[in-house]
């Protein structure tokens, strides 16, 4: 963890530009990788501050300079109808940014009534259905950690390429041979080609990631949160987070509402090959990342016999579908 005194906080907020001086903080937890904090102002205002963890702490390659992604997140949103956190400051070592309202879906879960939950289902794929109308001009990460590129084949498999990579590097243990994966996906990726248009993708949607306000039974999304793994790609990349293990028609209020907000959302052959390769890229990632972070061996045999065994049946579906 990058470590916050008041000291750092007090320049962060001085070079901010801030209204008012801090009053305090506090740790916020929830992430894996960078440092979230609460800042509390000596005028009763909120901000959040994100701090990306001390030079040197080993890393996959993609998560180089990922404050710049979720810069770059937030600024892009916020020009379509998405409750997302205004950025405040940008800086080489923090992000500094406003607070939305409320808590994380997936601490409220257990609360939700079917009714509301469908209901919020819908109300977030209609908020997707917005990101998805933001364009870019390169596809990719643009920290540049991976380096963007003019077509989406190009940069997804650049994407795909970093993270085998990396598998190699940490000798993360993978289901399957990272040879074997880089030969299905070179098979599959014409069908990359269909997407000619760089749309804004979060792909990180899990409901930790989704904030709730309001009271129960009329709860409603107040934020949309934690951009850092964005990228401009493919749109159908998103449903890979939104339904970690399943399928997209598994929501069907999400679906509704996605094309309820005027988004096509069409899963032809094409189309589900597509999913898949991003469905490997996300559960390689889940692989790897846990090899660096030094997670302990309880938490590694849960992702090896989920992430793995999905990964798997992804591999099958792009062999077959190729």
């Amino acid at each position: 963890m990058s470590a916050l005194t008041a000291s750092r906080l007090a320049a962060i907020l001085e070079a901010a530009g801030a209204r008012a001086g801090a009053d305090g903080y506090e740790v916020l937890g929830g992430g894996t990788y960078n440092s979230l904090y609460r800042v509390r102002l000596d005028d009763g205002g909120r901000l959040i501050l994100k701090l990306p963890p001390e030079a040197g702490t080993p890393r996959l390659t993609y998560e180089g300079e990922l404050l710049v992604n979720e810069d770059e997140f937030y600024r892009s949103a916020g020009g379509v109808p998405v409750p997302v956190p205004e950025v405040v400051r940008l800086a080489a070592d923090s992000l500094l940014m406003t607070e939305c309202p409320g808590e994380p879906w997936s601490a409220l879960a257990g609360v939700l009534g079917d009714a509301e939950h469908d209901r919020l289902r819908h109300e977030l794929g209609a908020y997707v259905a917005q990101l998805h109308t933001v364009t870019g001009t390169r596809f990719g990460y643009p920290s540049g950690a991976v380096p963007t590129a003019g077509s989406w084949r190009e940069a997804f498999t650049a994407m795909l390429e970093a993270v085998l990579a990396d598998a190699e590097r940490f000798g993360a243990k993978l289901p399957v041979s990272v040879e074997r994966v880089r030969g299905l996906v070179r098979d599959a990726a014409p069908a990359l080609d269909e997407v000619t248009v760089p749309a804004l993708v979060h792909f990180d949607l899990w409901q930790g990631n989704i904030l709730l306000t309001g009271e129960a039974g009329e709860r409603r999304i107040g934020g949309v949160i934690d951009g850092e793994r964005m990228f401009w790609g493919d749109p159908l990349a998103e449903f890979v987070s939104l339904n970690l293990f399943g399928e997209p028609e598994d929501d069907p209020e999400l679906l509704a509402g996605y094309r309820a907000g005027g988004a096509a959302a069409d899963f032809d052959r094409s189309a589900l090959l597509r999913m898949a390769l991003y469905r490997c890229y996300l559960y390689l990632i889940m692989l790897v990342e846990g090899v660096p972070r030094g997670y302990p061996p309880a938490r590694t045999a849960v992702t090896r016999r989920t992430a793995g065994t999905a990964l798997i049946l992804a591999l099958g579906l792009v062999s077959t579908a190729a």
